[in-house]
């Protein structure tokens, strides 16, 4: 290959740039000419692609966001607007094409490569729920951006003896919940992996409050179901006075932590590596801190699963 393009699509997850950049630059050791395609699936239709140089990569290791920037594209799920992409794409001679996104990402290149374009997935995603790599880009930045927020909530909440809903995103994966809410010591923790009954978190709620415990700390997966109608039916069961806080998109942005940096920066790499060796329609991830490429119709044929482990020792601790 002497040439191959990069695309972020999805939803942006603080670490993608870094990603970026790994794939431009080795690729460019490897005297391989490097193309950005612009807003994902829809810039590929369009024809929005840019040659990028080391410069052009230069001074975002450390950026949220995504400088190729992100869109949805419905068009792109059709085979009409994928056979318009690949046009593109050998209009400009990009031989290869790495995608970083999600599960959503991961259709759309698994879509080329049967149409024989030869795609390599990068998994990018806050949710963390991918299958085959232990943590995705972008999931330590929003974890640490979520647990910083329910520290000062705490404060506020302890001052004023009130018990606190924290709703986080994730979609329908609870790993930013359950690792956020271990982490913070909450009392309760509820994601749409394991089902907590209702009366179950209002009676360990009374048995806090019957022991003199002024504050409490609830954190909800958006996948469970709404933070504020789940405040109003705690404060009516408990008689607690109880607020609730969405944290929103604020967890998708800021600067990315160094471990978010240095798998996205490894997982680029590895991209580079393994669609130069020829392989195909596979995804980059990390196994025990052990770089890894699984078949990407392997990747979405399976979910996903949280460490119950942690959810068990998370019950434990919040007696």
């Amino acid at each position: 290959m002497k040439k191959i393009g990069v695309l972020t699509s999805g939803g942006d997850a603080p670490g993608m740039n870094a990603a970026i950049r790994a794939v431009v630059r080795k690729a460019i050791y490897h005297e391989i000419d490097v193309y950005g395609i612009m807003n994902g699936y829809q810039g590929l239709i369009n024809g929005n692609i840019e040659k990028m140089e080391i410069g052009s990569v230069g001074d975002i290791i450390h950026r949220g966001g995504t400088v190729l920037r992100s869109a949805r594209c419905d068009e792109f799920k059709t085979d009409e607007g994928q056979e318009k992409g690949i046009a593109q794409l050998k209009k400009f001679g990009i031989e290869g094409l790495i995608v970083i996104g999600g599960d959503g990402s991961f259709h759309g290149a698994q879509s080329l490569t049967d149409k024989g374009y030869p795609c390599i997935g990068i998994p990018g995603t806050i949710d963390n729920d991918i299958a085959g790599t232990d943590f995705t880009i972008g999931f330590d930045t929003a974890l640490n951006t979520i647990i910083e927020a329910i520290d000062k909530i705490r404060d506020t909440a302890t001052s004023h003896e009130r018990t606190y809903v924290i709703e986080v995103m994730g979609r329908n994966a609870g790993d930013l919940a359950l690792w956020a809410g271990l982490a913070d010591g909450a009392e309760s923790i509820l994601i749409p992996e394991k089902s907590d009954s209702f009366e179950e978190v209002v009676n360990r709620l009374k048995r806090g409050h019957e022991r003199g415990k002024k504050h409490s700390i609830i954190v909800l997966a958006e996948g469970v179901g709404s933070g504020f109608s789940f405040g109003e039916r705690i404060e009516k069961a408990t008689n607690l006075e109880t607020r609730v806080t969405v944290l929103g998109h604020i967890q998708r942005g800021g600067s990315p932590t160094a471990q978010d940096r240095v798998l996205a920066s490894r997982l680029g790499a590895q991209a580079v590596d393994i669609l130069l060796a020829g392989k195909v329609g596979r995804m980059v991830g990390i196994e025990n801190n052990k770089l890894v490429d699984h078949d990407l119709y392997d990747v979405m044929s399976h979910e996903h699963h949280i460490n119950s482990d942690m959810y068990k020792l998370s019950k434990e601790l919040s007696i």
